[in-house]
């Protein structure tokens, strides 16, 4: 099978791309009726990106994520039911209920964090490499940004040390055309942002984001020369964000026929389908199967965060502070 996909492999993308789809569209449907607080941004139109990149990494490897981080903590094997209830603000989420949507983290499977800071996973990433190198293990860190991201400061400082250091990280813009309501082409010099990396001496490609297949390809390429201590690389992924930029964006800055034509012929979920299907690579049955599993899923994450409870008021001050104990000098 192309691009060395392993057994299994399609039916664990089509699994995670669609799991994805559904928590992104009940959340949406929750924080409109009232039910979650705070913002959400939705990761809709963008999900072979996170899958793609996050199916060419281990348990162990890390990744940072953005504010639009649901998507990014699932397809690196979150449980759902954990991140419902985070975004619930329910003491069985991923942060006792006190994160919410952008802060969902889990250490445990490498997930080092969203971050409602724009620009700030490259540190983290960049630090996380750092890390793997001094202690000369083998994993990789992964930093998801957007295409409004590359014009931070961040970005260049990261960038350059990584490149400087060799260090074990590769760089993931999910170029999605809107950096909150400004275009593009009013914010950035250049087209491309795969073009930034010569300036850093590091290599990059450019891949169609809304495919899962040429995703995975160019990540794994990457994260195996990242692996091997030849340092950093570059991947923008030319994706599309469907949804507005917060749930409630009344979107003035686009027009719905835009939308429409980019749901039309860049669904990543679609894309997926008319591959697997034309080219006899899935049946209908085994799509049906892993479409049944995703519902019933989706329907125990909702009740599994409605009926969980609200953190009490004095749990806002635990977890602040690390436990550490300091040897007295002799």
């Amino acid at each position: 099978m192309e691009h060395n996909v392993k057994e299994g492999q399609l039916q664990d993308w089509y699994y995670r791309m669609l799991l994805i789809r559904r928590f992104e569209e009940t959340i949406n449907e929750k924080f409109l009726a009232g039910d979650i607080p705070g913002f959400v941004h939705l990761y809709i139109g963008e999900e072979a990106t996170g899958v793609g990149v996050c199916s060419a990494l281990t348990k162990s490897d890390y990744i940072t994520s953005t504010h639009r981080g649901h998507g990014h903590t699932i397809a690196k094997g979150a449980d759902i039911n954990r991140c419902m209830a985070e975004l619930y603000g329910r003491r069985t989420g991923y942060c006792k209920g006190k994160g919410g949507s952008m802060h969902i983290a889990d250490f445990g499977i490498g997930m080092l964090g969203a971050n409602g800071v724009v620009g700030g996973g490259f540190n983290l990433a960049a630090g996380a490499a750092l890390a793997i190198q001094l202690r000369k293990s083998s994993e990789v860190a992964v930093c998801f940004f957007g295409d409004g991201a590359s014009n931070r400061g961040t970005f260049h400082e990261a960038l350059n040390m990584a490149s400087v250091w060799k260090l074990p990280v590769v760089f993931v813009c999910e170029n999605n055309q809107w950096a909150s309501t400004t275009p593009l082409h009013e914010a950035t010099a250049v087209t491309d942002i795969s073009i930034r990396a010569h300036s850093y001496a590091m290599p990059s490609v450019m891949v169609d984001g809304n495919d899962v297949f040429e995703v995975y390809s160019a990540a794994t390429e990457a994260v195996e020369r990242a692996r091997n201590g030849d340092g950093p690389t570059l991947i923008e992924c030319k994706t599309y964000r469907i949804k507005g930029h917060f749930v409630g964006d009344p979107e003035q800055y686009r027009t719905r026929e835009e939308v429409i034509e980019q749901m039309e012929v860049n669904d990543p979920i679609k894309k997926f389908l008319e591959k697997v299907l034309s080219e006899d690579l899935m049946s209908e049955a085994q799509l049906k199967e892993i479409e049944d599993r995703v519902q019933r899923e989706m329907v125990e994450a909702v009740k599994f965060a409605e009926e969980s409870p609200f953190p009490e008021p004095e749990e806002a001050f635990e977890d602040l502070y690390v436990e550490v104990e300091v040897a007295e000098h002799a």
